[in-house]
């Protein structure tokens, strides 16, 4: 088995193709059909279910991409450790973040990283759910990892700041007159939640049921971008992190009472190189909201 299999294995999964992968890695049809074809022989295992709607990875395909995407991205990642040098950095870095969480630190930070090395390739990713999250951190695929702070989190995490959490509103809502919103004044309004393993859902559930609140739901969606627009509508109201709202929708938002923020770690991969560390530097001089001391917990 070659690193090459593994690339092209990902790549069909991914586009639930064969041709649409060889488009992708920008080679021939009959070279990713063949690799894949050794691959499955040399296994002695099906990787690929043909469908209706294309190529599906199997149980055994499945369980075999997991770790295939591992290995690709440790390989990745020694070859850019191996060709740092003191003005260079190549190769790829994958980071993701919690959704939501640095929306407005993210662009300056990575401005920073690209100038400073121009031939990383950087690749960030939203993730909703959080135990996946952590998942994939203990399973070493991502570089960096932005988070919320909880129980679980790794005892060497590194503290960012806090994430503030604030209410957005429809044109015209009533409590727009105010500076912060009561959430118990918000007793009976309809909700646009996210989806049901997000973190965010989870979030508004805490604090809604924290002050006695029912939730009563107008939609789900799974992009904080679609819930601040359905809440500005006016479809529902809707809580989400302060950074994730764009400029042209803060008029519609309010911070609420009693406050609710998370404080924003930082998550390394073990043994971490230069360009890891390097975003991590640059994420910390960022602004970020400041609140109670925070120590993480194993």
């Amino acid at each position: 088995m070659s690193l090459r299999q593994f690339e092209y294995a990902l790549a069909v999964a991914e586009e639930g193709s064969v041709t649409a992968a060889a488009d992708r890695l920008r080679v021939a049809q009959p070279s990713v059909s063949q690799q894949i074809r050794g691959l499955e022989r040399e296994l002695g295992v099906e990787l690929f279910a043909r469908t209706p709607t294309g190529l599906v990875a199997t149980v055994v395909g499945r369980a075999f991409l997991r770790e295939a995407e591992v290995a690709v991205s440790a390989a990745r990642r020694a070859t850019a450790t191996a060709r740092a040098g003191a003005d260079e950095l190549v190769g790829e870095l994958v980071v993701a973040a919690q959704m939501g969480f640095g929306t407005r630190q993210w662009p300056g930070a990575l401005d920073a990283l690209r100038r400073r090395y121009p031939r990383l390739e950087v690749t960030v990713f939203e993730e909703p759910s959080s135990a996946e999250l952590e998942r994939l951190c203990r399973r070493g695929v991502l570089g960096l990892a932005l988070m919320a702070a909880c129980e679980r989190s790794p005892a060497d995490a590194h503290r960012l700041g806090d994430e503030e959490f604030v209410v957005v509103l429809g044109a015209g809502h009533r409590q727009l007159a105010a500076d912060r919103v009561d959430l118990r004044e918000l007793e009976g309004e309809a909700w646009v939640r996210f989806d049901r393993d997000s973190a965010l859902d989870g979030v508004l559930l805490s604090v809604l049921r924290d002050n006695d609140l029912t939730p009563v739901t107008a939609a789900r969606v799974s992009q904080t971008a679609t819930a601040v627009r359905w809440a500005a509508h006016g479809l529902g109201v809707a809580l989400v992190p302060a950074s994730a709202v764009p400029h042209d929708h803060e008029h519609l938002v309010r911070p609420v009472f009693p406050a609710v923020s998370q404080p924003v770690i930082a998550v390394l991969r073990q043994g971490a190189g230069p360009g890891e560390t390097a975003l991590l530097d640059l994420l910390r001089r960022e602004t970020w909201t400041e609140s109670a001391p925070f120590s993480p917990v194993s």
